[in-house]
């Protein structure tokens, strides 16, 4: 599945016992890795409390498609999947919404952020 930064899909993911699997959605963060990974920030739909490197993600977010709840991002979890894993596309965020979860995650991890970034 071809995919590009500001997509939200949905991921299968093994438990260390490879037996059972949970799926879970995901925002591509970053699409240049090698072998076939990509950089995904988790989400969840458990939204009645929110940490401070967590936000609101919703339909008023995406320029096309949605995910099935209101949910959110959690920041701190950033991690690196393969492409392998992903089961569906659910949509695609608003350049806007990427650029404040961008901003954000460098917030947080205290990166240097980049002027008018796109996602591709």
């Amino acid at each position: 599945m071809e995919i590009k930064e500001g997509e939200v899909v949905l991921c299968k993911f093994y438990f260390s016992d490879l037996k059972k699997s949970k799926n879970r959605p995901v925002l591509i963060f970053k699409d240049n890795l090698p072998y076939d990974d990509f950089i995904a920030v988790p989400i969840s739909s458990k939204i009645n409390k929110l940490h401070n490197d967590e936000i609101l993600i919703n339909d008023k977010n995406f320029i096309e498609g949605k995910l099935p709840v209101p949910s959110k991002l959690m920041i701190r979890k950033t991690f690196v999947v393969s492409k392998k894993s992903i089961m569906k596309r659910y949509g695609t965020l608003s350049q806007v919404s990427y650029n404040q979860y961008h901003d954000i995650f460098c917030a947080y991890f205290g990166c240097v952020k980049r002027q008018n970034h796109k996602a591709k």
